[in-house]
């Protein structure tokens, strides 16, 4: 580990160097790409810069330990820069871990109605307005691709773009079905129910990473429609794309201008169509996997969001601290639980490299 810090330290150098040289300031793509790369190893190497400084210090507590006035004050300071060290070095394997290539990209979440009914469209409402303020607080962008609501305000899916630092980082963790108990505002008789509502998070891809053959695709235009089926234009201005390999269908309506709705489908489309091909490759890598060692697989099922005991319970976290304050997560303040989730994937992730 400590031979590839010290040559992660020696790039860093480098970079620094570079990034002063009077050739780098009048080339700024090159300037950008370089100050990308310096901000993304500056963790690693401030890390690495207090784990030393904390070996140190307990080299430097362990010599006065023979200092009879000294010991028990060197013991002290030993014993704090050894869990320092053990901290720091911690945080540092983290560091090291393989980062995941999409963190950087922005996000295009897909969220539906699910078993339930009218109940589990409502849900659907709840969670991107949960996403929505989430999305606020953490300063990035939303634009709503296509919705289709019903008349009680719910949504039978609803395809927005997240446009921000981090965005897929933190938002990956949110695809599956998302669980809910509540009393719906439809039960007069106060009967708790059990809905659902399904969120996929997909990375947004570039035209350069995902190129579609336009011989595969089948492009209609029709007219916008709301609730009810009213119709929200009169012009043809809503797409729908299919791609006729793997029958994919995409709309976008939420736009007037059928160029941007277009634009939006199609980016949609590629960032589907780019996680199918993932997705069936790691489904072949699981499988043999599985064969090897069992399978593992937890439920689809990922949350529960249990509105009369304001209780949010995330299934895939371990131990006690897989239950969060229900109101504050539904109302946008999701970073614990966020936080818990990317904690706990980076401890898996330790755990698989150490095996």
């Amino acid at each position: 580990m400590f031979e590839q810090l010290s040559a992660l330290e020696n790039q860093y150098e480098e970079k620094l160097r570079r990034l002063e040289e009077p050739e780098t300031y009048s080339n700024a793509a090159l300037y950008a790409r370089l100050e990308r790369e310096l901000r993304e190893l500056q963790p690693l190497m401030e890390a690495y810069t207090a784990w030393r400084t904390a070996g140190r210090s307990r080299a430097d507590a362990l010599a006065l330990m023979s200092d009879p006035e000294m010991k028990e004050l060197a013991q002290e300071e030993y014993a704090e820069a050894n869990a320092e060290l053990q901290r720091l070095e911690r945080e540092i394997r983290i560091l090291l871990l393989p980062k995941d290539p999409n963190d950087s990209k922005n996000v295009i979440m897909e969220i539906r109605g699910g078993v339930g009914g009218e109940e589990g469209m409502l849900f659907a409402a709840d969670l991107y307005r949960m996403y929505s303020m989430y999305a606020q607080r953490r300063g990035w962008r939303i634009e709503i691709a296509n919705l289709s609501e019903t008349e009680l305000g719910g949504f039978k899916e609803i395809s927005l773009i997240v446009e921000g630092e981090g965005a897929w980082s933190r938002l990956k963790f949110e695809a599956g079905t998302h669980r809910v108990q509540r009393v719906p505002v439809t039960e007069s008789g106060g009967r708790i129910h059990t809905s659902a509502a399904t969120v996929a998070v997909l990375p947004e891809v570039g035209e350069v990473e995902f190129r579609l053959d336009p011989n595969d695709l089948k492009i209609d235009t029709y007219r916008s429609s709301g609730a009810g089926g009213q119709h929200v234009n009169k012009t043809e201005s809503a797409i729908r794309i299919t791609h006729l390999p793997t029958g994919t269908v995409v709309e976008c309506q939420d736009e007037r201008s059928q160029y941007k709705n277009k634009d939006r489908a199609m980016q949609i489309l590629r960032s589907r169509l780019y996680e199918m091909e993932q997705e069936k490759q790691r489904s072949e890598i699981a499988a043999e996997r599985r064969s090897q060692v069992g399978s593992g697989d937890r439920s689809e099922r990922i949350r529960t969001y249990n509105f009369p005991q304001n209780r949010l319970t995330d299934h895939r976290l371990t131990g006690e601290n897989k239950n969060f304050n229900l109101s504050a997560v539904i109302n946008g303040d999701m970073d614990a639980l966020i936080d818990a989730l990317v904690t706990q994937d980076q401890s898996e992730k330790l755990q698989g490299k150490s095996e």
